[in-house]
């Protein structure tokens, strides 16, 4: 049965340093949740605090509605993955997993199972008499993976466990795990600074800033419909372009913005008033150089990267403003050339002086 997780007004302070800030949020059984932000911005803090590594300064952690503050981190039913492998050297990949179950006083016939189950879950039935020193990095994770399974635990914390993998392990890993959690049907959380793992693993992103929640929701809602610029920024690769501009008018039915030196007509109400400073956004992948689009302005291509499946342009506005664009394929153009950047107004976001969406 999968676990539901509640913060309650959660704090966590050292001393008098305040580092998490009254933190709300649910997490329902059997949800993938990715815990995702810049460094330093207290999503590991967040996952101990889960795992009980961590004292809670203020508020209430639940599991299944069951006040956890002052339960041991042994007795909250939790296996964590860390993003060192923390494998015993010495030991074979079955003592490795068997480790844990014997100090906790199983019996061998009762470890047998879970740890051919785990391995077989994991595919690494023919590593099972090997050291971890005579396997991979990918072998290596999926033994501390398995390390967590056999202890059948409520809910799995994972804290950045791809950190130390190479671009294309991280890649398998991350298909890995996703397939994991479509199995054992476990409530998981995912602690990552790769807005990339985020969105393509989870169910439900808490995007974390500075001790707090930015904003939390489906991978693809925080793509469409950001809280902030903050969130506009962090999630989706390339980043958003953000662009100054002013707000021309308002009206009942639609509003102009004068980005770039060029009027651009919106079919929206802004909540801001004409000769407001705002910040217009716009990611790569919506900006494109044919006709039938919004002009956004005429740049200049300072560089242009030909990926094969994409080409990306890195150019200049007339007002000195950069601009990425993302194209579709293999696309000829020069660099320093001038192109005109267009693009749909729906697609576009708006922010106040504060970053906040408008």
């Amino acid at each position: 049965m999968a676990t539901s997780v509640v913060l309650q007004k959660v704090e966590k302070r050292y001393g008098q340093l305040d580092v998490i800030h009254g933190i709300d949020l649910t997490i329902d059984p059997g949800e993938f949740a990715v815990f995702v932000g810049p460094s330093g911005c207290g999503k590991s803090t967040l996952l101990r605090m889960i795992a009980g590594l961590e004292e809670i300064s203020g508020g209430a952690l639940l599991l299944d509605n069951e006040r956890m503050n002052e339960v041991t981190p042994a007795k909250r039913g939790i296996a964590m993955v860390f993003q060192s492998y923390a494998l015993y050297p010495h030991m074979s990949v079955y003592k490795n997993l068997a480790f844990g179950l014997e100090t906790a006083g199983y019996k061998k016939a009762e470890i047998e199972p879970k740890v051919r189950r785990a391995a077989q879950i994991l595919q690494i039935e023919k590593l099972l008499e090997r050291k971890p020193k005579a396997l991979s990095g990918g072998q290596r994770q999926r033994v501390a993976i398995g390390r967590a399974i056999v202890r059948e635990p409520r809910i799995f914390l994972f804290d950045e466990p791809l950190s130390n993998l190479d671009a294309e392990l991280r890649v398998q890993m991350r298909v890995e795990i996703s397939r994991l959690h479509r199995s054992l049907g476990n409530t998981m959380i995912y602690v990552t600074h790769d807005q990339v793992e985020a969105m393509t693993m989870a169910d439900k992103i808490v995007v974390l800033n500075s001790g707090r929640i930015e904003q939390v929701g489906a991978p693809l809602d925080l793509y469409n419909n950001p809280a902030n610029r903050f969130v506009a920024g962090f999630i989706g690769s390339p980043k958003m372009n953000f662009l100054n501009a002013r707000i021309e008018s308002v009206t009942d039915t639609g509003s102009t913005l004068n980005v770039c030196g060029n009027a651009i007509q919106l079919d929206r109400r802004l909540a801001g008033q004409a000769g407001q400073d705002v910040t217009f956004g716009i990611r790569p992948e919506h900006l494109a150089l044919t006709e039938g689009g919004t002009v956004l302005s005429t740049v200049n291509v300072d560089l242009v990267e030909n990926l094969g499946g994409a080409t990306m342009l890195y150019a200049t506005t007339p007002d000195n403003q950069a601009l990425t664009i993302a194209l579709d394929g293999q696309q000829k153009v020069e660099r320093g050339t001038n192109v005109k950047a267009s693009f749909d107004p729906a697609r576009c976001h708006v922010f106040d002086a504060t970053g906040k969406t408008i």
